[in-house]
């Protein structure tokens, strides 16, 4: 079985140190012959380069289609209504326009993407192969093996070929890592990107045949009201697929009924919004109750009490940003971090529960003191629903923490069943486990899908403390966190790998207090 490109960085950087360490003649060729055995840095640039070139000409190609298209548009357009939801004409054009745009983005950025793949694998498998000359020639002036007794002395001139063997074999295990460094960075950064394109072209992840190819575009298209629309989409590509296979299993009588609400709706965003709701995992009847609430509503008022985060800084701002219902931080309860990360996670996938939250029982009671009270009994709910622990007297007693198992029970009965998939708990060893779960962690992410994440510390008196927040976003190199201290914060991919968090915490959290990602919450489909 072929190794992982991060499996190969782990082991040549242990082999580097048993080279440089050897002191003996057979622990030399033992650490060598180990080196040579691991496997050199696949895949061919030549056809990577065939294809990233290809998907750039497409990109072009997309491109022109969107200046067509806009041509179109400034000509002016009848106010007509197309679709099976009646979405404007004019907006339709401006839509299809933007998603040639993203199609020609998502192509070009995959192309490059594949293009700078090759050039570093170029790289690496030089240098692998270069390491690997030296290696064999530091073999073969090794000679076989020292019998048992033989390797029991060594005089002055055995141990000074052995150490210009060394010498040799060291520089070519150096090398031979550094193109293992180079693979493996190479390689997740190209499924980083690959991943996040895919997830960018969104027209077509709307698969299904009950809406028409103008209502996906609009539905794709359409944005959260404040910030960047592009980091404020209403349905993430996972809500897309999701809510396709969902109109696809209705029955025609549940599938006209939501089609006459997706007509009937005011604005894009309410539009989306059912179909977030759908995509969730709610049933017809709960989407009709939940559009009733809406019909209507502006979209800074859907924004307001359906989106409990709203993304105004851009990846490269590195402060933390308030999130808050009418001043009212989307924050925990005393010591309800899991609980209250996973509320508030929920709350993202599925806006009617955050409905049910910010304005109560039938929407309207948008009090923001009543939404504090909300959200505290459902972060103590699920406090008591992944059996966290408490402190304090009986009269008195107030939540202290929860396991990790809870913390997985909990995922996977809030979160799980909308979005399609369900939590493990992978712990995190060290800067390789990191760096290898990295990938999977961003392609849930740029799907629409949270990750769960542990972080820890230690005070003066070497105590062990816990935190835990959500991964809700990815762009470029950096990831959006959500912690439920009531804001997000973009981090980067190093200081991720690094197990340094302070920045989405605080100090406390810093490598000079031992701070540490303890743990990542992965989603298996």
């Amino acid at each position: 079985m072929t190794e992982s490109t991060t499996d190969r960085r782990k082991r040549l950087a242990g082999l580097s140190d048993d080279i440089a360490s050897a002191d003996s003649k057979n622990d030399l060729i033992d650490a060598i012959d180990s080196a040579l055995g691991v496997s050199a840095p696949v895949g061919d640039p030549a056809t990577l380069e065939t294809l990233g070139k290809r998907y750039r000409g497409h990109a072009d190609d997309a491109l022109g289609v969107s200046e067509r298209v806009d041509k179109v548009a400034r000509k002016g357009l009848p106010e007509v209504w197309v679709g099976d939801t009646s979405v404007l004409a004019s907006d339709a054009v401006s839509a299809a326009s933007r998603s040639a745009v993203q199609m020609s983005e998502a192509l070009r950025g995959g192309g490059n993407a594949l293009l700078n793949l090759a050039d570093w694998l170029k790289v690496a498998q030089k240098d692998d192969g270069d390491g690997r000359a030296k290696l064999r020639e530091a073999r073969g002036m090794l000679g076989g093996k020292d019998g048992f007794f033989d390797d029991w002395y060594e005089d002055d001139d055995e141990e000074s070929a052995r150490l210009k063997a060394r010498s040799v074999a060291s520089s070519g295990i150096q090398l031979l890592h550094q193109a293992a460094v180079t693979a493996d960075d190479a390689a997740r950064h190209a499924a980083r990107d690959l991943n996040k394109w895919a997830a960018e072209a969104r027209a077509g992840k709307l698969n299904t045949d009950e809406l028409s190819a103008v209502d996906r575009l609009m539905l794709a298209d359409t944005s959260n009201a404040g910030g960047d629309p592009e980091l404020n989409e209403i349905l993430t590509a996972n809500d897309l697929e999701r809510s396709g296979r969902a109109m696809e299993k209705l029955s025609p009588a549940d599938r006209s009924r939501m089609e006459l609400l997706l007509a009937d709706a005011k604005t894009p965003q309410e539009k989306a919004y059912l179909m977030k709701a759908l995509a969730a995992g709610n049933s017809v009847d709960e989407v009709d109750t939940f559009a009733k609430k809406i019909h209507g509503k502006d979209p800074v008022w859907l924004q307001q009490h359906l989106a409990p985060v709203t993304t105004g800084y851009e990846p490269s701002n590195k402060d933390q940003e308030r999130q808050a219902f009418k001043g009212k931080l989307w924050d925990q309860d005393g010591e309800t971090c899991v609980p209250s990360s996973t509320v508030t996670a929920r709350a993202i996938v599925d806006p009617v529960y955050a409905l049910e939250l910010t304005g109560g029982p039938d929407g309207t009671d948008d009090d923001p003191d009543h939404f504090r009270e909300r959200l505290t009994d459902e972060q103590l709910r699920l406090h008591e629903e992944g059996d966290g622990d408490n402190s304090g007297w009986w009269w008195d007693e107030h939540p202290s923490g929860m396991d990790k198992d809870g913390q997985v029970e909990i995922s996977n009965k809030e979160l799980s069943p909308h979005t399609g998939d369900h939590y493990e708990a992978q712990n995190m060893g060290g800067e390789d486990d990191r760096r290898n779960v990295l990938p999977d962690i961003e392609k849930s992410v740029a799907e629409g899908k949270p990750v769960p994440i542990n972080i820890e510390r230690y005070d003066e008196n070497n105590d062990r403390h816990g935190h835990s927040m959500m991964i809700i976003g990815q762009e470029g190199d950096k990831l959006q966190i959500y912690n439920p201290w009531g804001v997000t914060t973009w981090v980067s991919e190093d200081d991720f790998i690094k197990g340094d968090l302070s920045a989405a915490a605080d100090d406390r959290y810093s490598p000079a207090h031992k701070g540490n990602v303890d743990t990542v919450y992965i989603q298996q489909g």
